[in-house]
C-alpha cells in the first residue's frame, strides 16, 4: 500500500511520485558495473570493457557519450541526434551477426550504451597477419570472415538499415569466431531522408571504403554503397593492406565539397576508369567532368586479385561488388549465395583460428 504522503502525492501530481519512484529505482553505471579497462575513443566518446556485477560476470563494452562542452565548461544540451538514432536502431534489432545492445543507462548527462562484449575485430586480425604471422588468413577462415559478414548485413538490408560505415575496425569477432558488425553511429533508415553527403565535418563511410557514387557527389544513394564498403574490407582480408588507400580532401573553410580526386584515381589504378556502357549513370554525376580531367586507366583487377589469391570464384565475386553501376552491383543477398561460397573450403559459422582464443580487447 502507498503512504500517507505518497497518496497525497498521488492524488495532486502523480507525475512526480512516477519521478520519485523512477529515481529510488535508477542504478548508476558504478553499481552494475566494474570498469576494467579502456578501449577505444572517437568523437562521440570512449567506450570501456566492463564487467557486470549483477549475473556471472559477464563482460560487456560500455560505450560513452560525452556531453558537449563549451570551452572548459561543460555545457549539456540534451541528448544528440547520433546517440538517440544508434539507440533506436540497435534497440529494434537482433541478429547473430550484429553487436547486440544490452541497456542504455543515463547518468550525470551523459549516456551509457551497453553492449555484448567482442574480444576481437577484423583490424586486429589483418595487422595479426600482416605483422605477427606474416602469412595471408587461409581461405576457409576468409571466406567464413566474409561469409558472416555480409549474413549481418543482410539482415541490416532486411530492415531498411544502411550502415553507412563498414570498416575493418567496426567488424568485430567474439572468442568463438562469430563476426558481429558493430557501430551503428552513422547508420540510416532507408526510407527516412537520408543526411546529405557532408553535414558539418561528418561525412558517411571512411574514405577508403567510399562508394564511387559518393566520391563523385551523389545526392541519393542505395544499400549498394554498404557492398562496396563488403568488397573493400574482403580485399583487405586477402591483401592484409588496403586496396585503395587514397587520401581525402578536406572541406575548404566555406564548408565546400571538394572532389575526391586521390582516392578516385586509386580505384580507378586497380579497377579502371569508368566507362559510360558499364555505368550509364556517369555522365549525369555532378563530378563527372572533373574525372574527366585524369589520366584513363584499364581494369587490372584480374591482376591484382590473381597475384594474392588463386581462385577464380573469389575473383568473380569481387568483381560483382566492385561494379560501378549501384543498380548493377551485387546485392549482399545475392553475394551470400555466389559460388565462391559454395565451393570448399565452405565457410563455417563457428570457426575459431588458434589466435581468437586468447582476449585482446
Amino acid at each position: 500500500m502507498l503512504d500517507e504522503w505518497s497518496t497525497s502525492i498521488l492524488h495532486h501530481d502523480p507525475m512526480q511520485l512516477y519521478r520519485s519512484k523512477r529515481d529510488q529505482n535508477h542504478r548508476s553505471v558504478s553499481s552494475k558495473y566494474n570498469i576494467l579497462g579502456f578501449i577505444s575513443s572517437g568523437t562521440y566518446g570512449r567506450v570501456y570493457k566492463a564487467q557486470s556485477l549483477e549475473d556471472d560476470g559477464t563482460i560487456h563494452a560500455i560505450k560513452k557519450f560525452k556531453p558537449d562542452k563549451e570551452g572548459d565548461v561543460i555545457t549539456y544540451t540534451g541528448i544528440s541526434q547520433s546517440a538517440i538514432r544508434e539507440i533506436a536502431l540497435n534497440r529494434e534489432i537482433n541478429h547473430e551477426n550484429i553487436v547486440a545492445l544490452k541497456e542504455v543507462i543515463l547518468e550525470d548527462k551523459s549516456i551509457y550504451m551497453v553492449f555484448e562484449y567482442a574480444e576481437h575485430d577484423f583490424l586486429q586480425v589483418i595487422h595479426h597477419h600482416s605483422q605477427t604471422l606474416r602469412a595471408p588468413i587461409s581461405q576457409g577462415v576468409l571466406k567464413s570472415m566474409v561469409y558472416q559478414l555480409i549474413n549481418g548485413l543482410i539482415y541490416l538490408h532486411s530492415c531498411h538499415i544502411l550502415h553507412r560505415d563498414l570498416k575493418p575496425a567496426n567488424i568485430l569477432i567474439t572468442a568463438r569466431g562469430v563476426i558481429k558488425i558493430g557501430d551503428l553511429g552513422l547508420a540510416r533508415l532507408i526510407y527516412e531522408p537520408l543526411q546529405p553527403l557532408f553535414a558539418g565535418d561528418k561525412v558517411v563511410v571512411t574514405i577508403w571504403y567510399r562508394a564511387p557514387e559518393l566520391l563523385m557527389g551523389a545526392k541519393h544513394y542505395t544499400k549498394a554503397i554498404d557492398c562496396w564498403a563488403v568488397g573493400c574490407v574482403m580485399a583487405e582480408l586477402v591483401s592484409l593492406r588496403p586496396i585503395f588507400k587514397g587520401e581525402e580532401a578536406k572541406l575548404d573553410s566555406k564548408k565546400n565539397v571538394p572532389f575526391q580526386r586521390d582516392q578516385l584515381l586509386k580505384i580507378f589504378e586497380v579497377i579502371g576508369t569508368p566507362e559510360e556502357k558499364d555505368w550509364p549513370g556517369v555522365v549525369d554525376m555532378p563530378e563527372y567532368q572533373s574525372m574527366k580531367r585524369l589520366d584513363h586507366f584499364t581494369n587490372r583487377l584480374y591482376e591484382w586479385f590473381n597475384s594474392r589469391l588463386r581462385n577464380s570464384n573469389g575473383y568473380d565475386l569481387l568483381r560483382l561488388l566492385f561494379l560501378y553501376d549501384p543498380e548493377a552491383r551485387l546485392t549482399a543477398k545475392d553475394a551470400l549465395h555466389h559460388k565462391w561460397f559454395q565451393e570448399d573450403p565452405k565457410p563455417t559459422w563457428k570457426y575459431v583460428p588458434p589466435y581468437f582464443l586468447s582476449p585482446s580487447r
